[in-house]
Order: C-alpha cells, then structure tokens, then sequence
C-alpha cells in the first residue's frame, strides 16, 4: 500500500505530493554521483514560507506561459517594483542637467544685453566726447593718432585677465612670443611686423580720422548711422573678394544703406558741408570695411590672445612710423596746437580711454557672447546719439534725415539676418499651418459629432451633401 492509501485509512485529508524526476539509467552506464543528484535538488524552485512561489512556478511551467522563465513570481514583480523606485533618481538628474542648460544660456543671454548697453554706451559716449573737444580743440589727425596709440594697452590687459582666470605661469615675453606665432612659425620679424601692420595701422588711421573729420561737419546722430553702412560695405567686399554666399536680402540691404547715403546727402541739396560731411562718413564706412574683410583674412579664426597681440602691434607701429605726420602738420600749421599745457588732457584721455573700452568689447564680446549682440550694440548708438543731441544740443532732425538713418538701420537690421533664415522661417511658417489645420480638424470633428447627437434626440437624421 502507497502512503496515499495510510492517509486515507487513518482518516486524514488527502495530500498530492509531486516527487522530482529521478534520472533513468541505462544497463551498463555508471550510476551518477552525489553531486549530480545534488545539483538536480538545487534546480527545483525553492519554496518560501507561505509556498506561494512554488505554486506560481509550477503553475506557470505547466501551462506554457509564454516567456516565462523558471522563478518569475510575485516577488520578482515586487523586486521590480523596487529597482523602478531608482528612477526618480535619475529624472531628477536630469531636470539638474536641463535647469543648468538653461540657466547658462539665460546667463549668456544677459551677459549678451549688457554687453550690448556696454557698446553702445561706450560708443555714444566716445562721439559726444569728440564733439565737446572740438570746442576747444580743433585737431582731428592729433586725436585719431593720440587714441590709436592706446591700443599699446591691449596684449597688457588681455595678458592681466587671462592670469587672474587661469592663473598661468608664463611670463609676459613667453606669451607674447607664443601670441607671436600668429605671424608665423619663426615668430615676428621685423620684415613682417613692417609688413603686416602697416596696411593695416594705416586703414586703422583713415578711419578714425575721417569719422573725426565727419563729425566735424555733421551731427553725431548723422556720422553714426552712415557708419553703420559698413556693414553693407562688409557684405560686398566679402561676396566678390571672400566668395561668401549670395544672398538676395542682403543686396537689398545694401541698396537700401546707399539709398540713405543719397538721401541724407539730399537733405541739404547736395552743397555745402551737409555734403562733404556725407562724403567723409561713407569714406570712413568704406575704409572700416576693407579693414575688416583684410582682418578676416589674414586673422582667420585666431584666438583673443592673437588677436590682442595683433592690435597692441598696431599701436606700436602707430606710435614709430605715424608720429611723424602730426609733427608735419604741426609745422604746416595745418593742425597747430600750441603747447602741450594748453591741450585739453582730460577730454583726450577720456576720449581715448572710451575708444579702447569699445574696441575691447568688440573683440571680447564676440568670444563671449553672441556676435549678432555687438552689431546691435553699435547700431543702438544711433538712437543713443540722437537722444544726446536732442536733449543737449537742441538738434532739429528735418524728415528726410529721419527716412534717411530709418533706411539704414532698417538695412544694417537685414544684414544680421542669418545665411538659413529663408528655410527656418519656411519651416517655421509650415508648423503653424500644420497646427491650424489641425486644430480645424478637431473642430469639424467636434461639430460633426454634436451635430449627430443632436439628431439622434431630436429624431431626425442627417444626410451629407454629396
């Protein structure tokens, strides 16, 4: 009698118990091992308290549970469940990551606007400081040559905050030798520093002294928005001489700067020294333009360090080879000055001090932050002089001069479009129709849908138009 058959004979309930398979041998092979039978009792599932697992196991090994495997049971969801509670973990790293993202752009952003007000004040208020030294100071070429000369102070100051940053170790001479590379692998000769600065010192010069020369002849407000016609000037020279990409809206930015060229020219009837001072302002746009198309050529994409040494060379050629024609026009007594006690020092530093913080922020805010932020920089110096002379100076803008800097910085606006803007704004105008055709989908189904209920009250069914 089986033990089944004792249970029921001493009244007891009866109990299945399900025996693992015990390997079969065949006649003449070796019986197995301890441990193969001990590896064979350690593959059954192993059953917990409540025997539940065991249960759910055997359960789902009978019916082919599909991609069950042996000991997925309940607390393997539990287990689950447990290893799902690290995620937040991770979400929330990665809202850090995103809040941190955001928070540098929304840094960069506001560092870009203050750079802007920075520019444009600066600039504002190197002009305006021009127009007060003219009062008692009637010497254009010796202030553009006495400001040029600062430029000395950029590789000192570029040098001073890249220590206080990164705390280097070099010495001025070894990183203004390793800047020097920019002329080439042998460093700076002076073949080349003849050779490379001079074209460049000397454009630098007629810019400056045309645009003193300008304001000499017209309002600030005048003399800064035919500046800003040398971002059309850039744009021409570097499609015919760069090959820089065509782009139709930006010759028609350029037609419009030459079309406030004209007008303002027109302003006053094409005489007088509304007209010369038109002419002096466009000379100088011109000339910053090639400089800037020259720079981009031989500068390529250098870094600040190059760049700062480039421009203190600048200020040393300025200061060894251009002294010589103020000393002439001062024996010509064509800028005579006087002595040197009488010149207005405090206007001249000044003077000079703004023009370097300007140049310094025009290099370094294009590093820092976006270049499209300093254009608009300089083009806010427009309104900014108007300001001043209306409120200081009491200037009366006629309408044509009003329509004339409107076309202009209308223009320079053009300019600063990016080479993409047709396809991103194409893009842009799509995935507003896709989402209002969309939503017009919705309605039309949301009406249709009221108007079959309504029917269905009332009774009455509705036949669509064929």
């Amino acid at each position: 009698m089986t033990s089944s058959e004792g249970v029921l004979e001493r009244g007891e309930q009866p109990c299945i118990r399900l025996e693992p398979l015990k390997k079969m041998h065949l006649p003449g092979k070796a019986t197995p091992t301890g441990g193969s039978c001990a590896a064979l009792i350690d593959s059954s599932p192993k059953v917990t308290a409540n025997g539940v697992h065991d249960i759910e196991d055997r359960i789902l090994r009978i019916t082919g549970y599909y991609g069950y495997n042996p000991g997925y049971s309940s607390h393997r969801k539990e287990d689950g469940s447990e290893s799902h509670a690290e995620t937040p973990s991770s979400e929330t790293s990665r809202e850090i990551r995103s809040y941190q993202t955001c928070t540098n752009t929304a840094l960069k952003v506001l560092g870009g606007l203050l750079m802007v007000l920075c520019v444009s004040s600066s600039w504002v208020g190197t002009t305006q400081l021009v127009k007060l030294t003219f009062q008692s100071f009637s010497c254009p070429f010796f202030i553009s040559w006495f400001s040029s000369n600062w430029n000395i102070l950029f590789f000192p100051i570029y040098y001073s905050g890249h220590v206080i940053i990164t705390r280097e170790k070099q010495t001025p001479i070894q990183k203004f030798r390793e800047c020097s590379k920019l002329f080439g692998e042998e460093g700076m000769t002076l073949k080349l520093f003849v050779k490379r600065t001079a074209p460049f010192s000397i454009l630098w010069t007629l810019t400056n002294y045309l645009y003193l020369l300008a304001l000499k002849k017209l309002t600030a407000t005048d003399v800064s928005a035919l500046y800003c016609c040398h971002k059309a000037f850039v744009f021409l020279l570097s499609w015919i001489v760069l090959k820089d990409r065509f782009m139709g809206v930006r010759i028609v930015a350029a037609i419009m700067a030459i079309t406030g060229i004209v007008m303002m020219a027109y302003a006053d009837g094409f005489h007088g020294d509304s007209f010369v001072g038109v002419a002096l302002a466009v000379g100088s746009a011109s000339t910053s333009a090639l400089y800037k198309v020259m720079l981009k050529m031989f500068l390529g994409s250098a870094n600040l360090g190059e760049v700062a040494h480039f421009l203190s060379t600048m200020g040393f050629f300025n200061l060894i080879f251009i002294s010589c024609v103020p000393l002439i026009l001062y024996f010509t007594k064509v800028e005579y000055w006087g002595s040197l006690s009488s010149l207005p020092w405090g206007y001249m530093c000044g003077l000079a001090g703004l023009w370097l913080v300007f140049n310094i922020l025009v290099h370094v805010g294009v590093v820092l932050t976006y270049p499209i932020l300093i254009s608009i920089g300089t083009l806010l110096s427009v309104p900014g002089n108007a300001a001043v002379d209306v409120l200081k100076h009491e200037v009366i803008f006629s309408v044509v001069r009003l329509a004339a800097t409107c076309i202009i910085c209308l223009g320079f606006l053009l300019l600063l479009l990016p080479e993409e803007w047709d396809s991103v704004t194409l893009r842009f105008l799509a995935n507003i129709t896709d989402k209002k055709s969309e939503e017009h989908g919705e309605e039309l189904t949301d009406s249709s849908v009221n108007t079959r209920s309504r029917s269905r009250a009332n009774g009455a069914v509705s036949i669509p138009l064929a």
